[in-house]
């Protein structure tokens, strides 16, 4: 075994627990009526952006019952690490299903917001004839990005390093239903 699997190891059983499954779970019922009140008679496509969306958008969508289209993206600023650097696109938007479409796009956390606030700039120049951004997760902090926001947000905590619900700890644990903040950091 690894060294980074043993500490992702570590981190975990040293961990603080900050909302366990049953909040969780709550938070996504919560997001799915609000999607739900916006959405469901409006057709929308609804993105995800990967890796770190991908466990809200199946908990999310799993709740909705209405029509609507999938798709996704990969935009990343972490890239395994623990702290951002500039963002890469690994799969573009596809201009096709953004244009004049009611667009809701699915996230894991909003921290700083740099990695939204480039995914609404460059979704906005498809002229979607809405867009809203839904994440599970929004830290407590005064370093956002200009233009980082999200109009549908599940829980919040504060400025700690978290993971679980598809947030990861260096790729590792993205999988837990819980949310845990590192201990220390």
């Amino acid at each position: 075994m690894t060294d980074l699997y043993q500490e992702a190891l570590t981190v975990l059983d040293e961990a603080d627990v900050l909302h366990d499954a049953g909040a969780v779970d709550k938070a996504y019922d919560e997001l799915a009526a609000q999607i739900t009140a916006r959405y469901e008679k409006l057709n929308p496509v609804i993105h995800c952006v990967m890796n770190g969306g991908l466990y809200a958008m199946a908990e999310i969508t799993r709740r909705l019952n209405f029509p609507f289209e999938m798709d996704y993206f990969h935009a990343s600023r972490y890239r395994g690490a623990t702290t951002g650097g500039g963002l890469v696109w690994k799969v573009q938007p596809k201009p096709e299903k953004l244009s004049g479409r009611h667009v809701l796009v699915i996230d894991d956390i909003l921290d700083e917001g740099h990695t939204l606030a480039a995914i609404r700039a460059a979704l906005t120049q498809f002229e979607p004839a809405s867009l809203a951004i839904a994440v599970l997760l929004r830290k407590r902090h005064d370093r956002c990005a200009p233009g980082a926001q999200a109009e549908y947000i599940g829980l919040e905590v504060g400025d700690r390093y978290v993971f679980g619900c598809g947030m990861d700890y260096k790729e590792y644990w993205r999988q837990l239903p819980a949310i845990y903040a590192v201990k220390g950091m």
